[in-house]
């Protein structure tokens, strides 16, 4: 048994181990496997052997008794205690190999297995040992077939890199190849432009010249560029052949027939729009086809470029040989038509040329899509025939009104109502639209200032224009209203009155305000700014002028409410106006050069000494004039003017209303002071004056009340007839009222304070209600 165990080795005992383990088996059985073994055992049950099978279980005293019987004593006689422990020892040795009989059967069978198991561990080394040479035949065959496979991708790879390079070459070649082709087709007595394979071509042409331009590298592909350029010159030669003589023959039609007819083409009718836009237009789409495809080419070489712009070139001058002539002609006719009314004239001819430049722009875009700037040229130059007709009536015109609805015309109806809509189409008239409105505006303004110098500051009134207050008068059908009744029946019958405003304004204000209306929305802001200033400041002198002849011969009074009622109408006038009156005005400061000059003069002993006190250097450095900037504002200068003759006025007609009470007052103030100066009894020392006496100071009183009393009426009226507005009157009347009433209170004051009661009697000073109520405005 033991032999048999040696001869199998451990490895193999090991292998057997893990035979049916249960994590690392040698010989897994799968899941289905396992589970026909499952249910196998429920059909099949193989009993235990009976070898292996336990005894059942008998008392001790039974076991015994079986051995003592199973054993053989034999004739074997024991007759003394060594034979008896010799026995003893025979019969234990007995029951251990009875007892140890199925274990040995069992290991017996356990021998038998391991004897299998080795042969089946030999048989399965051995074909290991075919499998490794299995798989080493395998491998081999396996390398040898991937290098075949390689050997078969890299051919095909060289196939595939041989048919690349030969379409690669053939490619190159097809352009070089090409340009026999090309020269034939374009030499050939068959070519056309029209015809369908000429777009093609050229497209050959520009890709060949594009690709020999990018391989430089190649052999004679500088031959072949120059060769394939003069190709395309060759072809664009024809282009430019054929778009002429379709320009030519159609320009040549319009002629014809216009010589024909001997049509004057006077004016936009139809047949006249037919002969110089008909022949045109039915040529048009043809000319266009190729021309698109031109002009989507024309960044891909100059050649293009020259030859769309020979082609506008061409159009232009036949356009410019057919038209101009119109175009002279019709504005010669209207000139003639229109001699004697220019803003009819101005407007006629540019509504023509509005016309002519949108017809134009139209036509050329029915043949090219590109090159506005070449159209811009011919619109400019049909422009610049009606400019020149027009500017010499512009220069030699003199009347304002007109030259200011020449502005209007041009600047409204020509500028914001075709220009600004239309667009694109008028870019070249409105250019010479802004010359002539310029050229306009620069004449408007000479004549102004021409006319600001001689019909305004230099106007000489004659005697209707300082017919006042009876020019008022007149327009008012009262003539009598110095009187007191016909004056209180003017005031409640006539003072709703309409009246022709203007009709009663000084001229010079007329023309004034008339002449600024006009220029308002005819000229830039700031030239307005400063004519505006100059007309107004000129106004104002003829003003204070008139109003100073005035005075002399009708008095302060009539003087100085022309002047208030003028400057009143001319600040209201320009308030509209949305505009600075004010200029900067810049003039030189010789002040410190007069200081300088001065010092250079007393130090006569210092004009050779080198140092900083060298009187000549200190003339140069401080006797330097100053450039001073200063703002003149008409407005304000109105308002100034207003301003001081309202304060004449006003101390005039208080003063011809109070000028013996406020004489009196002044001596009883002087007399005051005096006696407060001295320290006597002012009181006592004002009686003693002669002028103080209660009866000269009733006289005083009473001449004063009469002289307001009567005065004022007429005082009244005039406010009324010069102003004619409540408003302004009462406001104007306000500070003489305030005046009267406080010299009547100064005189109740010192009456009060320096006479007694039988004095004040005498004196009688009237009450502040009484010269209130009657001061009262109604």
């Amino acid at each position: 048994m033991s032999i048999r165990l040696n001869v199998v080795e451990p490895k193999h005992l090991d292998m057997l181990g893990l035979w049916d383990s249960r994590t690392t088996s040698l010989a897994p059985l799968s899941e289905k496997q396992k589970d026909s073994i499952v249910e196998l055992n429920t059909y099949i049950h193989r009993p235990i052997p009976k070898k292996f099978c336990k005894e059942k279980a008998v008392p001790n005293d039974d076991k015994i008794s079986k051995h003592l019987a199973s054993l053989d004593l034999g004739t074997r006689k024991i007759e003394n205690s060594q034979q008896f422990f010799s026995w003893f020892s025979q019969v234990q040795t007995q029951m251990e190999e009875n007892k140890e009989a199925n274990y040995r059967i069992y290991l017996e069978t356990l021998t038998n297995y391991i004897n299998k198991c080795d042969e089946i561990l030999k048989e399965v080394i051995q074909v290991n040992s075919h499998l490794d040479v299995l798989e080493k035949q395998h491998k081999f065959v396996s390398e040898q077939t991937h290098a075949l496979h390689d050997a078969c991708e890299h051919s095909l790879q060289d196939q595939s890199n041989l048919m690349d390079q030969a379409e690669e070459i053939s490619f190159h070649l097809s352009f070089f190849n090409s340009y026999e082709v090309i020269k034939n087709k374009l030499t050939s007595s068959t070519i056309s432009v029209t015809s369908e394979s000429f777009i093609p071509l050229l497209k050959k042409i520009d890709e060949a010249i594009e690709y020999v331009e990018n391989h430089q590298d190649f052999k004679e592909s500088t031959l072949y560029a120059a060769r394939f350029k003069q190709c395309l010159s060759q072809a664009l030669s024809l282009i430019k052949q054929y778009v002429t003589n379709i320009l030519r023959n159609a320009s040549n039609k319009a002629l014809a027939v216009i010589k024909k007819e001997n049509d004057p083409l006077l004016s936009f009718s139809d047949s006249s729009f037919a002969l110089l836009y008909g022949k045109f237009k039915t040529q048009a789409m043809r000319v266009k086809c190729i021309m698109e495809q031109i002009e989507l080419r024309s960044k891909k070489s100059t050649e293009y470029n020259s030859l769309i712009s020979d082609c506008q070139q061409c159009y232009l001058e036949y356009r410019w040989q057919l038209i101009s002539p119109f175009v002279t002609e019709t504005i010669r006719q209207l000139e003639q038509h229109h001699s004697r009314n220019p803003c009819t004239l101005f407007r006629s001819g540019c509504s023509f040329m509005v016309h002519v430049c949108c017809d134009e722009y139209q036509l050329y875009h029915e043949f090219f899509t590109e090159g506005k700037q070449n159209l811009d040229t011919l619109m400019e130059n049909l422009c610049g025939i009606l400019y020149e007709t027009f500017r010499p009536f512009i220069i030699q015109m003199t009347h304002m009104e007109t030259l200011a609805e020449l502005c209007n015309i041009l600047k409204v109806e020509m500028l914001e109502e075709h220009v600004q809509r239309k667009g694109d189409q008028l870019t070249s008239f409105q250019v010479i639209l802004l010359e002539m409105l310029e050229d306009v505006q620069e004449r408007l303004v000479y004549r102004t200032q021409a006319y600001i110098s001689k019909d305004i500051a230099r106007y000489t009134p004659s005697s209707g224009d300082l017919a006042y207050p009876d020019k008022l008068m007149i327009n008012l059908g009262s003539i009598d209203c110095e009187k007191d009744e016909k004056y209180n029946n003017y005031r409640n019958e006539n003072q709703t009155a309409v009246v022709d405003l203007q009709a009663m304004w000084y001229p010079t204000v007329r023309r004034t305000l008339v002449c600024l209306s006009k220029l308002y929305n005819c000229i830039g802001k700031p030239t307005f700014e400063g004519i505006a200033q100059e007309a107004l400041s000129s106004c104002i002198q003829t003003l204070k002028y008139a109003s100073k002849e005035i005075s002399n011969k009708k008095g302060s009074l009539n003087g100085h409410l022309f002047l208030i009622k003028h400057l009143l109408i001319i600040r209201e006038q320009i308030s509209p106006f949305d505009v600075d009156f004010a200029i900067k005005e810049v003039s030189l400061d010789f002040s410190k050069f007069r200081t300088a000059a001065y010092g250079l003069f007393s130090k006569g002993t210092q004009l050779l000494r080198i140092s900083s006190s060298n009187a000549v250097l200190e003339f140069l450095l401080e006797g330097v004039p100053q450039l001073t900037e200063y703002y003149i504002d008409s407005k304000k200068e109105v308002d100034s003017e207003l301003k001081i003759v309202c304060e004449q006025f006003i101390t005039d007609v208080t003063e011809s209303y109070i000028s013996p009470l406020t004489s009196l007052l002044d001596k009883i103030d002087t007399v005051l002071k005096m006696a407060e100066a001295d320290g006597k009894d002012s009181k006592q020392l004002l009686k003693q004056q002669p002028f103080a006496k209660a009866d000269a100071v009733r006289r005083v009183v009473s001449e004063t009340y009469m002289m307001l009393k009567s005065k004022l009426p007429a005082t009244l009226q005039s406010l009324t007839l010069y102003l004619a507005n409540k408003d302004t009157e009462y406001i104007l009347f306000k500070p003489i009222k305030s005046k009267v009433l406080r010299a009547y209170k100064q005189l109740s004051i010192l009456v009060h304070q320096y006479y007694n009661e039988e004095d004040e009697q005498i004196i009688g000073c009237p009450t502040q209600e009484q010269v209130s109520l009657l001061m009262s405005f109604q």
